[in-house]
């Protein structure tokens, strides 16, 4: 599904990966939670979502991706953290999104939901969005 280009958050932007802010990244690891949102699920897998799915017309949704597990997500969560894959802005203490990519390749953005609990959602980023090839090009390292 494409979305126009005025719909993303201009305002994203990675930071850089040198040593100071991967550090930071790698501090985060255990510190990272996953909670989901209904609007990004057809079906609520483990998510324990209320109500159990409510997919809202024009959201990406994690089901295109298999993403059917707190624990899968969490896990790409963390991937993106450890690849510096964090925003350049913070929110007590946590990026307020961070990126990854799924094993066939599809980027995935996640947005901070609890600042006090480290917890985020997250969802495919759809073909429109330009900022997707950033994520790609710092995952695969030739950024």
């Amino acid at each position: 599904m494409k979305r126009r280009n005025s719909q993303f958050n201009p305002k994203r932007a990675l930071a850089p990966c040198d040593s100071d802010s991967l550090q930071y990244a790698l501090s985060l690891l255990d510190r990272l939670g996953y909670g989901g949102n209904s609007e990004h699920k057809r079906n609520p897998g483990d998510f324990g979502l209320t109500p159990p799915s409510g997919p809202r017309p024009g959201k990406s949704l994690c089901d295109v991706v298999s993403i059917f597990s707190r624990d899968v997500a969490l896990r790409y969560l963390k991937a993106g953290a450890a690849k510096c894959l964090i925003s350049d802005r913070r929110v007590d203490g946590f990026p307020k999104n961070i990126w990854s990519v799924t094993e066939d390749g599809v980027p995935m953005e996640a947005q901070l939901e609890n600042p006090v609990m480290g917890t985020y959602h997250g969802y495919p980023m759809p073909d429109s969005d330009p900022f997707a090839e950033q994520v790609l090009n710092r995952w695969k390292g030739t950024e």
